[in-house]
């Protein structure tokens, strides 16, 4: 029995029909892009959501790099962004003429380190960006203190925060603006690429919907006031998210019930840390599960074997972002971030979606038991 790092398969099978009906309608209207369906969309994630206005873009490394333009972003800035993540959280800084200005993680949360926030601060210094990681959010309260009190921008790499909400906020709106992705293996996937800006400012709004399609107004074509992008979300992904939104909180719950029981098997295995989970806190009741991390010295021989047994993984992330080559003209070095530095080596993800079984959970945990016992 394999067990995939990610599968959609079954859930998919079963919401094909309901998806199927909404890709009929969208045939018969003949508007593939930017149409009525993604209008849609974002109607229906402005009141799931709470925000004032979606905007739903090609993706969301185009909704990260839109919403830094659409908030004034560009040449000569600083944007403070933690190390470890994915790339787009630093390239698309870089794509508007800043300055990603790396900051170290926290290793019990793996979000920025709010304690060293002030000190990267510099009289170039506009925004910053946090990363919402795994199961929960940065802490936010503490960075809206910073940034009120420098004066700064907060713009929230929200991308895998769907349904994350902090005192009654939808993750994206605690700051300025925010993303979320909707790349099929998120929480709520399309099948395809697909991403949403998303805030309550109007100025940001206009100006993102605008830079989505080339800088023009909607309902003026060929007067352009900004260069923009061509980034319009097709109406087939918003028709597959339509109808997959309906399945999200069963589906985030089925997520939490698989990592209650990863937390049970893996509890008494020592080699094994799950500091995430562990240090959630008060946020555990608001977790919602993209990624089941764990952290192990022995990192890459346990990816190694479990490949072997025919169970995926996936090694987040290896390289962080300030040692990455496109990153060397800023001079960090080796030992600047050393929570970063430590997690990249140590932590993994595990297999976790809703057609996970409680079978394969237990083969999964089954088999990382028997690599360290071989190890002993």
């Amino acid at each position: 029995m394999s067990v995939a790092f990610f599968s959609g398969a079954e859930s998919f099978k079963q919401q094909w029909p309901l998806i199927s009906d909404k890709l009929d309608q969208i045939l018969d209207e003949g508007k593939f892009t930017n149409g009525p369906a993604v209008q849609e969309l974002e109607r229906t994630l402005e009141v799931f959501t709470g925000a004032k206005h979606c905007v739903a873009v090609g993706n969301a490394t185009d909704a990260l790099i839109i919403m830094l333009r659409a908030a004034g972003i560009g040449a000569g800035d600083e944007v403070i962004v933690p190390c470890y993540s994915f790339f787009a959280s630093a390239s698309s800084i870089a794509h508007v003429g800043a300055t990603p200005v790396f900051c170290d993680i926290n290793p019990s949360t793996y979000m920025i380190d709010v304690e060293q926030i002030e000190e990267r601060i510099t009289s170039r210094t506009k925004a910053i960006m946090p990363v919402h990681l795994f199961t929960h959010m940065a802490d936010m309260n503490a960075i809206n203190r910073i940034a009120h009190k420098h004066n700064l921008l907060v713009l929230e790499d929200s991308a895998e925060a769907i349904s994350m909400f902090h005192e009654g906020q939808h993750a994206g709106l605690i700051g300025n603006a925010g993303v979320i992705s909707f790349f099929p293996t998120k929480t709520l996937g399309a099948i395809g690429d697909a991403g949403l800006i998303l805030t309550n400012d109007d100025s940001i709004a206009l100006e993102a919907r605008r830079l989505r399609i080339h800088g023009q107004d909607e309902g003026t074509p060929y007067i352009h006031h900004s260069v923009g992008y061509n980034s319009r979300m097709d109406d087939i992904q918003a028709a597959v998210l339509l109808t997959r939104l309906q399945f999200l909180q069963r589906e985030i719950a089925r997520r939490a019930y698989l990592a209650a029981s990863y937390n049970s098997m893996l509890a008494d295995i020592p080699q094994v840390s799950t500091p995430i989970v562990e240090s959630r806190g008060d946020e555990a009741a608001n977790a919602v599960y993209y990624v089941y991390l764990i952290e192990t010295e022995k990192r890459d021989e346990l990816v190694g074997y479990l490949n072997s047994q025919g169970i995926g993984t996936e090694v987040y992330y290896p390289h962080p972002l300030h040692l990455q080559p496109c990153f060397s003209h800023l001079n960090y070095q080796e030992g600047d971030m050393p929570a970063a530095e430590r997690a990249a080596q140590r932590a993994v993800g595990l297999p976790l979606y809703p057609d996970l079984t409680e079978e394969q959970v237990s083969k999964v945990c089954g088999q990382i038991r028997h690599f360290f016992e071989k190890e002993v």
